[in-house]
């Protein structure tokens, strides 16, 4: 158990890191004995759940891809964003996401790309924190207040942008301001002159389970243009959640 708890955290480690670590670096920020974390290490390398750079540097190998592409044909989401919102949506100018919450950050699960690209890549896997992302803005909105403390004991999240939401209390109100408005909106907050709108989508139980995110540029992103993607999301969201037997 603790040597799988280790690899564990190993690969969580690897797949956050913005730059790709060596065994040394690992190790230290593991808090692992230099021996522990070679032993791991060359284990993970020889199953393919890491691999190790010319430089040294580690990053995950291509062994996990076989979990997560089993994952992905096997989550009911993914399967009714495919044919519900990447169908209905596809000649769209617009890209459509969708993610879940895990922790205080959303996992992105399944991207309907527009024909027109962004100046960003959405990659399935990919982490953001949830307060900056507008399915992480419609997520936490759907959750009690209360809940916020515990989602970031451990501290607020570092800005992405000079527009990313600075503080609890200023997220506070951006998620009341959503609650009011039915879609949450992010201006700028993960990319400058980027611009989202975001709605949940709710399972069998009523619980928003993931929530789909529209993005478009910030020159396109007129009140009147916002109001009527907002309205146009929402009624996605409820189209699929009806999909996973919402009511």
């Amino acid at each position: 158990m603790p040597a799988l708890r280790r690899a564990v955290a190993i690969l969580d480690y690897i797949s956050a890191s913005s730059e790709a670590p060596t065994l040394s670096g690992l190790a230290r920020a593991l808090g692992l004995p230099k021996s522990t974390a070679h032993g791991l290490v060359q284990a993970m390398e020889e199953l393919g759940l890491l691999a190790r750079a010319a430089d040294g540097t580690l990053r995950t190998g291509p062994h996990s891809l076989r979990w997560a592409g089993d994952f992905l044909a096997r989550t009911d989401l993914v399967s009714a964003f495919r044919q519900s919102i990447a169908e209905s949506w596809r000649s769209a100018q617009f890209t459509v996401t969708m993610t879940v919450l895990d922790g205080n950050e959303v996992v992105y699960i399944a991207c309907s790309e527009a024909n027109r690209p962004l100046d960003v890549a959405f990659r399935i896997g990919m982490r953001l924190p949830a307060p900056f992302t507008a399915t992480g803005k419609a997520l936490l909105a759907a959750r009690p207040d209360r809940d916020l403390d515990a989602l970031f004991a451990r501290g607020f999240p570092a800005p992405l942008t000079r527009y990313s939401v600075a503080s609890m209390p200023d997220l506070r109100r951006e998620l009341a301001e959503t609650r009011q408005r039915g879609f949450s909106i992010d201006d700028g907050q993960i990319r400058e002159g980027l611009f989202c709108l975001g709605a949940t989508v709710g399972d069998h139980a009523g619980q928003a389970v993931a929530a789909l995110a529209l993005s478009l540029t910030r020159s396109e992103a007129s009140p009147d243009m916002v109001a009527m993607l907002g309205r146009s999301l929402m009624d996605a969201a409820a189209d699929l959640s009806r999909r996973l037997g919402a009511g």
